[in-house]
C-alpha cells in the first residue's frame, strides 16, 4: 500500500462548537464589550458548508450521500483520540475526511469480495464528514451505494490527493480554531500586528485614527476576532459588521476605508505586541527605577499564547500616536537583540569601574 495507509500521528487540538445563548446581533459592538469581550470559542463547519467553500477550488462534485449535507465536524467527545480533520484513506484511525486515492482504489480492488465488503462497511460505519475520490477516477458502484445507503457525503474531484489534503488541512484549521473576541482595536503598526487595549475612555480609537493618518492600517475596532492557527501563531481579523469601521467619539462611526482608501485597512494580521494603555494616575513607573529604563514591559496570555505587553502612561499633552510608534520601533529592535536599556546599564557599570576606590 502506498504512503496513503500510514497512520498519521497529527492531531488537531482546536476544534470545538459555539455555543452562545444571549443574541447580540442588534446591539452595536462597542456598546456591548461586556458580551464579546473574552468570549473564547471553537467553529464548527457542515459537510455542505465546506463543499461550498472549496468546491471550485479544488473542483469537487457531490455524486452520493447528499441527506448527509448537515454532517458536522466538531470535537470528538471525552479524552478518546481525536482524529486528524483530513487525511488518506485509514479505516483503523479513520480521519474526519478521508481521501481515496488511485493506491486506495487499488487496495480495494485486490480484496477478496467479503474482505471488500468489510472494508467498506469500515469506511462508513464511522460516519466521515466526506469522502473525496482524487483525479476524476471512476467511483466503484459497490462505493457509491455504500455512501449513499450511510448518507455519507461522496465527493469527486479532478486534483491530486496532495492538492487536496493541502487545501482542505489549511481551510479546515483556520476554521476550526479556537477562537476568542477580545475588547480593543487591532492595528498593524510598521507591519506589526498590534493589539491597542484599555479601559472605555483611555483614547483607543482616537489613538487609533491618528495612526491612521500617519500611514499606518486598522484590522479592527473594539471586537477584533482572534484564532489560534499554530501553536503559537495567533491571526486576528475583523467581524463583518464591523469591517471598515471605526467608532470615535464626539465623531460618531466613521468610514475608514471610504475617508483614507484600501490602504488604510488591512483584512487581517498577525499578532505580535499588545500595547495596553493606562491613566497615569493609575501607573507605578515612575516610582520603579528599574522602569524608567526599560519601561513597563509584561505579557497577556491570549489563547494560551503570552503575548509581549508594553503599558503606556496616558496624560494629558502626551503624544499617544508618537509614543505608540516608539514602542513598536523599540520593540522591533529588541526582537533584534539591541536593547538600549541594558546598553545603558553596561556603560554606567564600565564608567564606575575606572572611577577611583576613594
Amino acid at each position: 500500500m502506498g504512503e496513503g495507509w500510514i497512520l498519521s500521528e497529527a492531531q488537531d487540538d482546536t476544534r470545538g462548537a459555539l455555543n452562545l445563548t444571549r443574541d447580540t446581533r442588534a446591539i452595536p459592538c462597542w456598546q456591548n464589550a461586556q458580551v464579546t469581550r473574552r468570549a473564547e470559542r471553537m467553529e464548527r463547519i457542515t459537510a455542505r458548508q465546506l463543499f461550498e467553500k472549496v468546491s471550485e477550488r479544488l473542483a469537487l462534485r457531490w455524486v452520493a450521500g447528499v441527506r448527509g449535507e448537515s454532517r458536522l465536524l466538531e470535537p470528538s467527545a471525552g479524552r478518546e483520540r481525536r482524529p486528524s480533520l483530513v487525511g488518506y484513506l485509514n479505516v483503523i484511525y479513520p480521519n474526519r475526511v478521508q481521501i481515496v486515492g488511485s493506491e486506495e482504489l487499488a487496495y480495494l480492488d485486490g480484496l477478496e469480495p467479503r474482505q471488500r465488503w468489510e472494508t467498506l462497511q469500515k469506511i462508513f460505519v464511522h460516519r466521515p464528514v466526506a469522502v473525496v475520490v482524487t483525479k476524476d477516477q471512476a467511483v466503484p458502484a459497490d462505493l457509491r451505494e455504500a455512501a449513499e445507503d450511510s448518507d455519507t457525503p461522496l465527493w469527486i474531484s479532478a486534483q491530486r490527493g496532495h492538492e487536496i489534503y493541502t487545501w482542505l488541512q489549511y481551510h479546515l484549521t483556520r476554521v476550526l480554531a479556537r477562537a476568542q473576541t477580545l475588547h480593543g482595536v487591532l492595528m498593524e503598526i510598521y507591519s506589526i500586528g498590534v493589539l491597542v487595549t484599555g479601559e472605555p475612555g483611555t483614547g483607543k480609537s482616537e489613538l487609533a485614527l491618528d495612526l491612521i493618518t500617519r500611514g499606518h492600517r486598522l484590522v479592527a475596532d473594539d471586537a477584533p476576532e482572534f484564532s489560534l492557527i499554530a501553536p503559537d501563531v495567533i491571526d486576528g481579523a475583523c467581524p463583518e459588521l464591523l469591517r471598515d469601521l471605526l467608532e470615535v467619539r464626539g465623531l460618531g462611526v466613521l468610514n475608514v476605508r471610504e475617508m483614507y482608501g484600501h490602504t488604510a485597512v488591512k483584512d487581517s494580521k498577525y499578532l505580535r505586541l499588545v500595547l495596553h494603555l493606562l491613566p497615569s494616575g493609575e501607573h507605578s513607573g515612575d516610582r520603579d527605577g528599574m522602569q524608567r529604563l526599560t519601561g513597563v514591559l509584561g505579557q497577556r496570555e491570549i489563547l494560551g499564547v503570552k503575548m509581549p505587553q508594553i503599558t503606556i502612561p496616558v496624560a494629558p499633552g502626551r503624544n499617544l500616536a508618537v509614543l505608540a510608534e516608539a514602542a513598536v520601533r523599540n520593540h522591533m529592535l529588541k526582537s533584534k537583540g539591541i536593547d538600549p536599556a541594558q546598553t545603558f546599564i553596561d556603560r554606567q557599570a564600565h564608567q564606575m569601574q575606572k572611577l577611583p576606590p576613594w
